[in-house]
Order: structure tokens, then sequence, then C-alpha cells
């Protein structure tokens, strides 16, 4: 009688795992499931190949989100170790080199887009918990040597204008194009990618943003790949340094030689 009564107990005990597990699921998928799939995201031309006629590329994002969701977009590399010359004047004449900073924790390259300015959507908290903006990237990266912050903004800044110029940073806003579809919004961009970024793989941040807290993000990878020729001399410069450095010199004597006889044949010059 007692073993039939606890197999009774164990049965009713079993029942209730599967209730609670059951309960516990449907929650997950009332609440979790249903907000994740709002946001949608994809990348096309997400793999980039840089062959001999590389000049860069185009990348662009489109997707869904909810009507009225204003929208971020983060192109990033994965965060490595920068360093930056710190040019002075010695002797108060002579404009030199007077020392290295090294930053650490800090993208190679960093696109942000948005639908409106960053500041004016987006809480100071925000920003810094997902490194959004350049402010926010100023206070993520450690940059040393720098007496205090205010020298630390100053060189990163700097830092900053020398990765623009290489079209390796930059921000804007308003260019994210939106529209109505089925309900949803529909939002799409296209990029310009620099030839200056390297081999490697890159991520592409969306984020869904509402009374200025980021409530959902969506990410894809976008990979740069060499091939070719260009593949087999980059393998070739690391690997075997002195065959490519002897390759290199044959090639610019031939060079050389080609252009001489252009100018001979055309009666040289005068």
């Amino acid at each position: 009688m007692k073993k039939f009564r606890s197999q009774k107990s164990e049965v009713r005990s079993l029942k209730n795992l599967f209730l609670t597990v059951f309960i516990i699921f449907l929650g997950m998928i009332i609440t979790g499931t249903t907000v994740q799939a709002e946001l949608t995201v994809k990348a096309n031309h997400d793999h980039i190949k840089i062959d001999f006629f590389y000049h860069g590329s185009t990348v662009s994002v489109a997707g869904n989100t909810d009507s009225g969701t204003d929208l971020i977009i983060k192109i990033a590399s994965p965060e490595g170790h920068e360093t930056l010359k710190q040019k002075g004047k010695v002797g108060g004449v002579l404009w030199m080199n007077t020392g290295t900073l090294n930053l650490e924790k800090v993208p190679n390259l960093y696109s942000i887009y948005s639908t409106k300015n960053i500041e004016d959507i987006l809480s100071t908290d925000e920003m810094d918990k997902y490194v959004i903006g350049y402010p926010a990237l100023n206070r993520h990266v450690e940059l040393t040597p720098a007496a205090n912050e205010i020298e630390k903004s100053k060189w990163f800044n700097e830092f900053v204008k020398y990765k623009e110029s290489s079209d390796l940073y930059k921000t804007s806003s308003g260019k994210i194009l939106t529209s109505a579809k089925d309900g949803k919004q529909a939002y799409y961009i296209l990029t310009a990618w620099p030839y200056q970024a390297p081999p490697g793989d890159y991520l592409v941040t969306v984020y869904a943003v509402k009374d200025k807290k980021i409530i959902e993000k969506a990410e894809v990878n976008v990979s740069v790949e060499q091939v070719g020729i260009i593949k087999v001399l980059a393998s070739m410069a690391k690997s075997r340094a002195a065959l490519y450095g002897i390759i290199s010199i044959v090639a610019a004597l031939t060079a050389g030689f080609g252009v001489g006889l252009i100018f001979r044949k055309g009666g040289g010059a005068h």
C-alpha cells in the first residue's frame, strides 16, 4: 500500500514539473520571442572580395521594425590596439614626433548612422552602454599616456580626425530611408565601404530606439577577404618575406625598363 502511494506521489510531482516548465516556456514566448521578432536586418553584399582591381565597395543594410521607431546603425570592426604619433615643437621651432600614444579597446572601423541626431533620441547612459557616438567611444577607449581627461579628449579628437580622413570613421543622421510596409516600418541605407578597411570580419548592428532607450537590436556580419593574386602576395609577404622582396624589386625594375622603352620610342625628353 505504501509503495502504491509513493508511485502516485511521484506521478503527481512529474505532472507538476511538466506544468511548471510549460508555463515558463509559454511566458518566454509571450514576453520574449514576439518582441525580438519585430526588428530584422539583412546586409546585401556581405562578403567583400579584395582583388587586383579592388578600390572599395558598397554595403546596403535593410530590414523592418515597429512603426514610429527610431533607428541607429553601427558598423564596426572588433576592438583592438592603435597607436598615434604625438607631435610637438622641439626648441620652439621644429615640429617633430615627441612620443607615441597608445589606444586600447578601439575599433579600426567605426561608422554610425541614425534616423535623427543621436543626442535627441538616446540617453547618455544608453550611448555609453552600447558605445554609440564619438563621446561614448571616447569614454570607452583607454588612451595612454594622458595626464587627465582634457588631454585624453584632445588626443582622441585628433585620432578621430585621422580616421575620418581615411574614411574609416564617420557619423551621420537622416540618411536612413524609412517607409510604411505591411503595418511595419521598413528601413534601408546604402553605405560606401572604404578600401582602407583591412580584411577581416565586421559587425553591423541595428538598434531600435524608443523613449531614449534601446528596446531591441539585430546583428549581421560583413566579411572582407583577399582573393586571387592579392591573397597570394599578402601570404607571401608574411611567410616568405625574402622571396616577396626579390619579386618586388624585379617588378619595379621591369616597370622602370618598360617606361624607359616608351620614352625612347617617343623620342625621349627634351
